[in-house]
């Protein structure tokens, strides 16, 4: 009697830990699921959650502090500075990014910085709105493919505004009345497609990384409507995007996002591929999730734990989001070893800039020398391969952690194309009898000067002069239209 009664004693444990859900050291909580807020479906607002998510809403407005780091962090200041990469006017000459390019703050300014920054005219379309507002979802859904191109601030942005609009927040990665995580830019949807991805049958580990890759990518605006695209068909890594480019979007219409001012060169600007570089890294092919290290468990009020929305990197939280994986190793010691990771990886960067910056101004030398037209256009093939080499890489925000072998064969890439460049002009540039001598020294003086002007705004300006005039191409035939 008393063997019967041991194992019906064991069969209660096993039922009650089965209902109460036991997880060892995780709270019981109610799944997403079965979670009922109340509030409706399209709501946008982030406020309308504080109330029911107190402890995350305070989590997520930690997004509002300012910090800055080696070689990111929030704080709102200009990637022309002269810690940063003081000569990206050059290498940007002729482009919106040459005006202002500031470092990104927290998620929730996105809305307050983009109607702040200069890249913003009358001629921006909707497209670049698409990841800094709520309400972009129901814009997209409401006025179809009218949104893309539909006039920034004259239609986008009043729009979003009368909404009742959040800068990036809740809904953009949660369904309002069950919590559920999900997609809501239909780009990401289809650029997933792309690569034969289905991700309604995504898991939820995918989902902790999918609800970042809709935003924090490579993208660009579609030809003949300005949606917002992703460059990968082809694969995630550089060289695959960057064949995309050369052979899928040319056959859609999209050869460049501009003319480059030194060398008139047809130019790709890459954007924030977070995204791409962590599911190329060591970390995403471990199947480790951008939420597992910028969204670690967190304890509050000593005893809950929830999913931090404090969106930052996660060498300030290195005890929660690396020592969940990294336990038997000391924090500083790991930490040094990002920190190496970083200095090299920002060294070569810097390295493969300046090649490119080289490269750039002897193509405009070509091009006053008189060399021909065709010994030119080889050379701003090369020139072209080599900025999207190593912008892909600078336009990241891991400063080369999220892939640090991939990282740094791109900038390998970056500056055999770049010198490739340089090879080929100055074989042409010999012929015409061109001092290398003097043209090196005339690069270094255009460098200073654009390095030392104060006002940021004006840097761009002592890219070209006399010596290096503008290339921009001839201005098209005017139409009765």
């Amino acid at each position: 009697m008393a063997r019967n009664f041991r194992w019906g004693y064991l069969i209660l444990v096993a039922v009650i830990m089965i209902i109460s859900g036991c997880s060892g050291s995780e709270d019981k909580a109610t799944s997403a699921s079965e979670l009922k807020t109340g509030l409706k479906k399209n709501e946008i607002s982030n406020e309308a959650f504080k109330d029911l998510f107190p402890l995350q809403y305070d989590s997520y407005k930690k997004n509002e502090k300012m910090q800055d780091t080696k070689y990111s962090g929030s704080v709102k200041r200009s990637k022309f500075d002269h810690d940063k990469e003081p000569y990206l006017p050059v290498l940007f000459n002729g482009y919106g990014f040459a005006t202002e390019y500031n470092e990104d703050r927290g998620h929730t300014y996105a809305n307050e910085d983009i109607r702040a920054v200069a890249r913003i005219t009358d001629k921006s379309v909707g497209s670049c709105l698409t990841c800094k507002s709520t309400a972009v979802p129901h814009m997209i859904e409401e006025m179809g493919d009218d949104y893309w191109g539909g006039n920034f601030n004259k239609d986008i942005w009043p729009k979003a505004e009368a909404m009742g609009h959040s800068p990036i927040g809740c809904s953009d990665c949660h369904d309002p009345q069950t919590m559920d995580l999900r997609v809501t830019r239909p780009s990401f949807v289809k650029g997933m497609e792309s690569q034969g991805i289905d991700i309604s049958k995504a898991t939820k580990n995918d989902m902790r990384s999918y609800v970042c890759g809709q935003c924090h990518v490579e993208y660009y605006f579609a030809a003949d409507n300005s949606e917002v695209t992703f460059p990968w068909s082809k694969g995630f890594k550089p060289e695959d995007m960057y064949e995309y480019y050369e052979t899928t979007a040319k056959e859609n219409g999209f050869e460049k996002d501009w003319v480059h001012n030194v060398s008139g060169t047809p130019t790709l600007k890459s954007q924030h591929p977070d995204f791409e570089t962590h599911m190329e890294g060591p970390h995403g092919k471990a199947g480790v999730s951008c939420a597992d290290c910028h969204m670690p468990y967190d304890r509050v009020d000593g005893k809950k734990k929830i999913s931090s929305h404090w969106w930052t990197s996660p060498l300030k939280t290195m005890d929660q989001s690396c020592a969940t994986c990294h336990s038997n190793r000391e924090m500083d010691d790991l930490k040094e070893r990002v920190t190496d990771i970083q200095d090299t990886h920002m060294e070569g960067l810097h390295n493969a800039e300046d090649v490119s910056i080289t490269a750039h101004y002897y193509v405009n030398k070509m091009i006053t020398s008189g060399v021909s037209a065709e010994k030119v256009k080889v050379a701003q093939e090369h020139v072209r391969k080599g900025q999207w080499f190593w912008d892909i890489v600078a336009a990241e925000s891991s400063a080369g952690f999220h892939n640090p072998q991939g990282s740094m064969n791109s900038l390998r890439i970056s500056m055999e194309a770049s010198n490739k460049a340089i090879k080929v002009a100055t074989e042409e540039l010999v012929k015409k009898g061109v001092s290398l001598e003097e043209l090196n020294s005339e690069i270094e003086k255009t460098k200073k000067a654009v390095y030392d002007e104060k006002d940021n705004f004006k840097k761009k300006d002592h890219a070209t002069g006399s010596y290096f005039p503008a290339q921009q191409p001839p201005a098209p035939p005017a139409t009765n239209k």
